[in-house]
């Protein structure tokens, strides 16, 4: 089992990226869990609160459920902003060597450009005081060890996806 954690702001291509990578390996017939943060979070009744404690509390539930369903997966991958280290770092240390970090990286610019989920619109009309990245006192931490970097706004999504292929065979 192998899990592809795509981490990156609101709108950086991390689902798109997540979803593209489960058809080709679905070709390739492996069994593939797909877990979405916003999904993930509506499920388990975590409303969009995303105080640090929430993040936390959010992303240590999704790293509890991978351990429960690992062994009836070849692949699991999770799209979620994860902006904390602290929680990467649980994953990182989780599941070793089958944990593949993948960082959806965008220019601001360009988030708002593209806003997918009219979620830039609402933080610039201030309907919004906590999208992470933009107007949130939580900043995306970087990881301080080796990761997968995409730049979502400079490559296509077919290179995105190549290139996170040849990393994940």
């Amino acid at each position: 089992m192998k899990v592809i954690w795509f981490t990156g702001l609101s709108g950086s291509g991390k689902t798109t990226l997540a979803k593209e990578i489960k058809k080709k390996l679905k070709k390739k017939n492996y069994k593939i869990k797909l877990i979405d943060g916003d999904i993930f979070r509506k499920k388990t009744g975590n409303k969009n609160n995303f105080t640090k404690i929430n993040i936390i509390r959010n992303n240590l539930k999704i790293i509890n459920y991978i351990e429960n369903i690992q062994k009836k997966y070849d692949f699991i991958i999770i799209s979620v902003i994860s902006p904390l280290l602290k929680t990467r770092k649980i994953a990182k240390k989780k599941f070793g060597n089958n944990y593949l970090e993948i960082f959806t990286k965008c220019k601001i610019k360009e988030l708002i450009k593209r806003d997918t989920k009219g979620m830039y619109k609402l933080a610039n009309e201030k309907k919004i005081q906590n999208l992470i990245g933009y107007n949130s006192r939580i900043i995306y931490e970087k990881s301080n060890y080796k990761i997968l970097t995409i730049n979502t706004d400079r490559l296509s999504k077919l290179d995105s996806v190549k290139k996170i292929f040849r990393n994940i065979k």
